[in-house]
């Protein structure tokens, strides 16, 4: 998605070779018109799925799936990352390791939100290693429901997340992948792919 390149390119700084910092429009301030584009190009891509649910991780995941859940007219429902006093019974549970935050942690979903009639979408904001949404799949499967793709904003396709999930014949559509952030230079798939 070049409006999303543009985006990055502008907005976002490579904070190191590993981690990219675009919270201007995505991870802490929101630019709601864009992450209604956003939106707009996952339902695209699959509105062919017949999705019945968008599952997502708190909490940067949020605004591109609540955005893609208004396109396809479905509920979204994000997993949880502490423990809340009204989500105590029920839960589908999965441990997810936070690269970025050097922790791991319990995530939930209600049972009653997701069961073996659903079509999952799983939408997120990053993909790297893949820990989250390998841990959102292992919820899907705990549910029964069928998972039908990933659609993730940005891929650091230079990290092993994406080849992980590709290699379990899991549809990912990355709207944005990144080859390399060396010396502070955003490089995309496609771009490298020209030289």
């Amino acid at each position: 998605m070049k409006a999303l390149q543009e985006k990055i390119r502008t907005e976002g700084r490579a904070l190191s070779e590993d981690v990219l910092k675009v919270d201007s429009f995505l991870n802490h301030q929101i630019d709601p018109v864009f992450m209604q584009e956003i939106g707009q190009e996952f339902a695209r891509r699959f509105k062919d799925e017949n999705i019945t649910k968008i599952i997502t991780l708190e909490s940067s995941g949020i605004t591109p799936a609540v955005m893609t859940g208004i396109e396809l007219g479905v509920q979204v429902v994000f997993a949880r990352k502490s423990k809340s006093l009204t989500l105590q019974d029920g839960l589908i549970t999965s441990s997810v390791y936070s690269f970025t935050k050097e922790e791991s942690k319990e995530i939930s979903i209600s049972s009653d939100f997701i069961n073996e009639n659903d079509r999952v979408l799983v939408i997120d904001d990053f993909l790297a290693n893949g820990q989250a949404a390998l841990g959102l799949m292992q919820m899907v499967a705990k549910a029964n429901a069928q998972l039908v793709g990933i659609g993730i904003v940005i891929e650091k396709a230079f990290q092993n997340g994406g080849m992980k999930l590709r290699e379990n014949d899991v549809r990912v559509e990355s709207l944005a992948q990144i080859s390399s952030m060396a010396k502070g230079k955003i490089t995309f798939v496609e771009e490298e792919a020209l030289v």
